[in-house]
């Protein structure tokens, strides 16, 4: 048997152990996204085997979180592709407007940076005072960052560059407090904003959402997790609510496209139809 042959069936064992010891499913995670992120992980502790990480991992929260950490890492940015908040201002912020109170679920929210974006502008649109957003992620370590809202000065300069191409109507430093090395978002921008742990792979769902934005997270997952993420979401939403998804990702494939109509192919913003759609 060839070693990667081995190297995956340890795998198997660390994720089937993972869930029934912690709770946490990565066992539908696309498997060359894990396998060349346990083998970094392997590396960085000095370990040969993904099998070694299996004791540590069932025995030690600690080293357990530094493996979740591992799973988990989602490199994100402020007004990331820029032309997607260009399409919400055009094609769902005048539907949201409809809605005499907007409830919004940023599933898969890393640490915060596009939560920010949405907060500001909703604010911008005059929309914010009536939203509720829902921030979950599966990485606690994040959705700590994420409640900060501290970022550093200089990665804050890329954010400012989005944020005018994504259509910003002033500009991005009215909403931080900067000092000279980190940005401190404003908390007016974190006011309605709950922040919760949530496992798309076995958590439920969160009701009566107008809006759900998940981008770039359904591509760790396979097609069977996928499905399960798709259905949560169309059952949070209200008739007439908005999906947003990455733009690598795509409903066609679910057995719930037929449920919702396209306003943006590109940029994967999909309406729920009204009603039932047979």
């Amino acid at each position: 048997m060839h070693p990667d042959d081995i190297d995956d069936i340890e795998l198997d064992l660390l994720l089937e152990g993972v869930y029934r010891r912690w709770g946490y499913d990565f066992r539908d995670y696309s498997r060359a996204t894990l396998r060349r992120r346990i083998k970094q992980h392997a590396q960085h502790l000095g370990l040969q085997t993904p099998g070694q990480l299996i004791a540590p991992a069932l025995r030690d929260v600690e080293a357990f979180h530094a493996l979740l950490q591992t799973f988990s890492v989602n490199v994100t940015e402020m007004f990331r592709d820029p032309p997607f908040y260009l399409s919400l201002r055009k094609n769902v912020i005048p539907l949201l407007r409809t809605f005499p109170y907007i409830k919004v679920w940023h599933a898969g929210c890393a640490s915060g940076e596009e939560v920010m974006s949405t907060a500001i502008l909703l604010h911008e649109e005059g929309l914010y005072d009536r939203a509720t957003i829902y921030a979950t992620d599966i990485n606690d370590t994040a959705l700590e960052r994420a409640k900060e809202g501290i970022y550093p000065l200089e990665v804050f300069k890329n954010f400012a560059a989005n944020y005018q191409a994504a259509g910003g109507k002033g500009s991005l430093m009215d909403y931080i407090h900067a000092d000279d090395t980190h940005a401190i978002v404003d908390r007016r921008l974190t006011k309605n904003v709950t922040f919760a742990l949530h496992n798309l792979a076995v958590d439920g769902v969160f009701s009566e959402m107008h809006l759900v934005i998940c981008r770039n997270v359904l591509i760790y997952f396979n097609r069977q997790l996928q499905d399960r993420a798709i259905g949560l979401f169309h059952e949070s939403l209200v008739n007439g609510g908005i999906l947003a998804l990455g733009s690598k990702e795509t409903l066609h494939f679910s057995r719930l496209a037929p449920q919702f109509k396209a306003l943006d192919d590109k940029w994967k913003i999909y309406r729920k139809h009204h009603g039932h759609a047979h």
